[in-house]
């Protein structure tokens, strides 16, 4: 049916935690599973994509057993809202649409990450100045700097 791997820090950085997913991944882009990848890490070398042109912070990649080796890439910057996604099933199935965004909202607002969060530090890794400017600009007008 379909596989869903959110990249961690381990199979995203170079050495034999990446070089094991990569093998895993071509296990997957080899069968009749469908892969979903979301890669919410800024740092290290993207997986690579028949779109390895775009660059982007962060990426969704959806890939249908039945059209590779073509996928659907969604690539998004941090300003970006996470774009929303179908999520491959069956062929007989509707594809539903997957609103990480809204998701990941939701979790934010029940989870009180807000009082936990120090938003007075730099993140890892540093921003560029851009978006530097724009976190700033957003933590004050929420009232956490």
């Amino acid at each position: 049916m379909t596989a869903l791997e959110v990249l961690s820090p381990t199979n995203k950085r170079s050495g034999e935690g990446r070089n094991q997913y990569e093998r895993k991944r071509q296990t997957i882009l080899g069968s009749s599973t469908h892969l979903v990848e979301i890669d919410l890490l800024r740092q290290w070398e993207p997986m690579p994509t028949l779109s390895n042109g775009i660059q982007t912070h962060y990426r969704v990649l959806v890939s249908q057993n039945h059209r590779r080796p073509q996928a659907d890439l969604y690539a998004f910057n941090l300003p970006d809202s996470i774009p929303t996604f179908p999520l491959p099933l069956q062929a007989e199935d509707t594809e539903p649409l997957v609103n990480l965004q809204e998701l990941f909202n939701g979790v934010y607002d029940r989870s009180g990450y807000s009082f936990v969060i120090d938003y007075t530090r730099e993140p890892v890794p540093l921003l560029s100045e851009g978006d530097a400017a724009w976190a700033d600009g957003l933590l004050r007008e929420k009232g956490l700097r």
